[in-house]
């Protein structure tokens, strides 16, 4: 029974198509001669930048404390200063604040505010000195009033301006104790300030969220991947002498735990010659650690009593760019402390030794994302680096229409993460508005044109208020940009709708407008590229398995996170794997209809050929088959000219198309993503996590559905090979009649051949192939018939 898309048949679909956009882009660029000024990509946002250095000889606030009475006198002690200074700036109804600095009079903040040009109301900036302590009204210390319009401008590069002490006044303008040392003036966001300043879009996020709202740019490690051969042991102490329990070697990196196979505990020498894979990441801060367990049975791989361990530090590992084998190395088993002797404090080295094989592999590119949306294809050893082709600029200029995430917020806090290589980038947070403008431009160094890169857009969950918890960063979309459909030195202005599908159905979220060039150094360099091999060639030499490359993936997207939430801000879990489209191998009866549908197009040329062959050899033009007729005469006594023929037809298909050659990068297509033609229940199977948390009834249901699928599939995929397996029996004497028939037909034919010339042969079976259709009947061919009777494996099967 068909099912319908509820919101398919009742809501109109939504434009999800790029759009050219004009932006006031500085009118020094010139598309021809690559980078010209760091901020050419994006418009210019003007901002008042105030310094707050810090303050001195600010009155103090002292309080006297009785100590002691003696001769009938009291004694006095002064103590600490009471006062806790902080810094307020006011601009209009805009605000910002210093931290407070306890007990000191000469505090230092060296804090810079940026109020953008926007926001700004106001002719003046007023500048209060305040206690945190002081009762309200009484807490100000000083103030300083500076006319804007009076406030000099800079522009980089020239040297930053130099702070000023300035004298503190009281609110009727005469001259108190203290002074405050400034720097006001007028930049962009070009200005070095920009980065770690407190902006005025941000104003109402306070506390831990500050650090969260601002731009910056992470580096991911270095990666490597490890290798560990685990070969032997010697004189191992074994428990159980009956040889009832298992022997197996216990690997662990990290929080990454890998272990041998079981082998009976009947030799104190065991053999594994086993391999294993990690993903080590630099600095090295993880030791290797190797413990050889004896198990309690064969296949139980668990409450095992440790034999010995190693520990192994990857700085002294052994690092290859080839295909060489790194050299067999003996290692001191340690004893465990329950096998110690005495007081058990230490651990000791005894006879048992482990026999391994370890190495860093630096010719491999550890694949931290899908194949097909990488975006560095570099080897991980620097020395097997080539050079650079350009430059990547990326100008991410504002967005406009974003939704509400979550009905408990009423805002959106909206931030952009980039990623392209090693180098992230993370724009600052702009509170509270649904058409944020960051107009911030970055630049990575580009190795292949045949990469991709990433851009997510979030709601900040850290900056929803003072007092709430910080709550996941939810997606807001994702655009993905394909270096190779690029041209060169061109600046690529467009508006991305952002996309999420969401288990509700496909969703447009808004749109963000970037600024994109893509400048190329080497043209010739750029063109070598195509000749080379995707990846480096240790994945061609020794490579891996499907299954070792999806488990090192995560591993790598792992090692990332644990790096990148250190960072400050952090960027959580949730971004990273979001960015490298770590649930990409995820089951999803939508992503396989998808693809069915695009092999179905793939293969559809293929029967256009057909279609139009079909209808030349049935006469339906008569004008085009006399042609096809003469031409296949032609080309089959002027053999030569065939290749020649269809090379050239594809350079005149290719030069017709290159008018209808595509302006702009591809980006989400609903239609082909089957966002549309999937129902309900089929997206929330695809949105349900790993385990799952259904109930039995409904994974009954999708279990049955599976089996329907995969059904369908099994019976493609046995029809194919049965009529492979027609052709192997030809020659296999299964049914001997018909191998008897096709041998005789085989010696006819080449007599055959060798008697009359092979051109006149395939003219006749040309002619008899376009045969006018009143010499024709409807029925199968000969050979057809002959290889459908043909046996086949089937037979044998259950």
């Amino acid at each position: 029974m068909a099912t319908t898309n509820p919101q398919r048949d009742e809501k109109p679909r939504e434009d999800f198509s790029l759009k050219e956009t004009s932006p006031n882009i500085s009118s020094r660029r010139r598309a021809s001669s690559g980078p010209i000024t760091a901020f050419d990509l994006v418009e210019n946002m003007h901002y008042l930048y105030v310094r707050v250095v810090k303050a001195r000889n600010l009155k103090e606030t002292s309080t006297t404390s009785t100590t002691a009475k003696k001769n009938g006198k009291t004694n006095a002690t002064p103590t600490t200063p009471a006062i806790d200074p902080y810094v307020e700036l006011r601009i209009g109804n805009f605000k910002g604040t210093t931290q407070h600095l306890e007990g000191t009079t000469n505090p230092e903040w060296n804090q810079v505010f940026a109020f953008s040009n926007e926001i700004i109301q106001s002719e003046a900036v007023e500048i209060m000195v305040k206690d945190k302590k002081a009762n309200p009204g009484d807490d100000i210390h000083g103030r300083l009033k500076f006319d804007i319009a009076e406030v000099p401008k800079r522009v980089p590069p020239d040297s930053a301006l130099a702070p000023q002490w300035y004298r503190l006044e009281d609110p009727k303008g005469v001259k108190v104790t203290g002074e405050l040392m400034l720097a006001l003036w007028k930049g962009t966001q070009a200005d070095e300030a920009f980065p770690d300043a407190w902006h005025s879009d941000a104003a109402m996020v306070t506390g831990h969220g500050v650090s969260t709202t601002r731009s910056k740019v992470y580096l991911t490690p270095r990666l490597w991947y490890l290798r560990v051969n685990v070969i032997e042991a010697h004189d191992l102490l074994i428990r159980d002498k009956s040889g009832k329990s298992g022997l197996l070697v216990k690997i662990t990196l990290g929080n990454m735990i890998l272990i041998s196979k079981v082998l009976e505990s009947k030799s104190a020498n065991p053999m594994w010659n086993e391999e294993f894979l990690f993903t080590a990441a630099e600095p090295f801060e993880e030791p290797l650690v190797l413990s050889v367990e004896e198990t309690k049975a064969v296949n139980h791989k668990k409450d095992g009593v440790c034999l010995g361990k190693c520990v192994v530090s990857l700085q002294t590992v052994t690092k290859r760019e080839t295909a060489a084998a790194a050299k067999n190395v003996w290692y001191n088993l340690e004893s465990p402390e329950e096998l110690v002797e005495g007081d058990g404090n230490k651990s000791v080295k005894f006879a048992s030794k482990i026999h391994l094989r370890i190495s860093l592999d630096g010719g491999y590119h550890v694949l931290e994302e899908p194949t097909c949306y990488i975006s560095d294809l570099r080897p991980t050893s620097k020395s097997l680096w080539k050079p650079t082709i350009g430059v990547l600029e990326l100008g991410i200029l504002s967005a406009s229409g974003l939704l509400l995430l979550n009905p408990n917020n009423k805002r959106v806090d909206a931030y952009c993460v980039a990623k392209y290589g090693q180098k992230w980038v993370r724009t600052r947070t702009i509170a509270n508005s649904f058409a944020p403008k960051w107009n911030e431009q970055y630049t990575w160094e580009v190795y292949d044109p045949c990469t991709v890169i990433s851009i997510g857009v979030f709601d900040n969950g850290c900056v929803k208020g003072p007092e709430g918890e910080a709550t996941k960063d939810l997606r807001i979309g994702k655009v993905r940009i394909r270096l190779s459909t690029l041209e060169t030195n061109r600046i690529y202005t467009l508006s991305y709708p952002l996309v999420v599908l969401q288990p509700s159905g496909v969703k447009k979220m808004g749109e963000i407008q970037l600024a994109v060039r893509f400048s190329c150094s080497s043209y010739l360099s750029m063109l070598q590229t195509y000749t080379r091999t995707l990846l480096p060639l240790m994945h061609y030499i020794l490579p891996l398995s499907v299954a070792q490359v999806e488990s090192l993936r995560h591993q790598a997207s792992f090692n990332i996170w644990l790096r990148l939430n250190r960072a400050e801000p952090p960027l959580r879990r949730e971004v990273v794997n979001y960015m490298l489209d770590s649930d990409a191998q995820q089951w999803s009866l939508r992503r396989s209809k998808a693809n069915h549908a695009r092999l179905a197009n793939l293969f559809g040329g293929l029967v256009t050929v057909y279609q139009w062959f079909d209808k030349t050899r049935k006469w339906t033009n008569p004008v085009t088959t006399v042609i096809v007729h003469i031409l296949y005469v032609f080309l089959l006594f002027f053999p030569n000219l065939i290749l020649t023929t269809m090379l050239l037809y594809f350079a005149v298909v290719g030069i017709f198309r290159y008018r209808k050659r595509p302006r702009n990068p591809p980006h989400m297509d609903t239609q082909l993503s089957h966002a549309y033609a999937v129902n309900s229940d089929e997206l929330d199977e695809e949105f349900d996590p790993l385990p799952t948390r259904k109930t039995d009834e409904i994974l009954k249901i999708r279990y049955d559905r599976l089996r329907l699928c995969a059904g369908r599939i099994q019976t493609l995929l046995g029809d194919l090979a049965t009529q492979g397996e027609r052709l192997q029996a030809l020659l296999s004497w299964r049914d001997p009649r018909a191998t008897a028939l096709f041998v005789v037909f085989c010696v006819v034919a080449a007599i055959v051949n060798f008697a009359i010339s092979s051109r006149f042969l395939f003219i006749l079976w040309g002619f008899y192939m376009l045969r006018h259709p009143t010499l024709r009947k409807n029925i199968p061919s000969f050979l057809q018939n002959f290889h459908r009777r043909m046996p086949a494996k089937t037979d044998s099967m259950f």
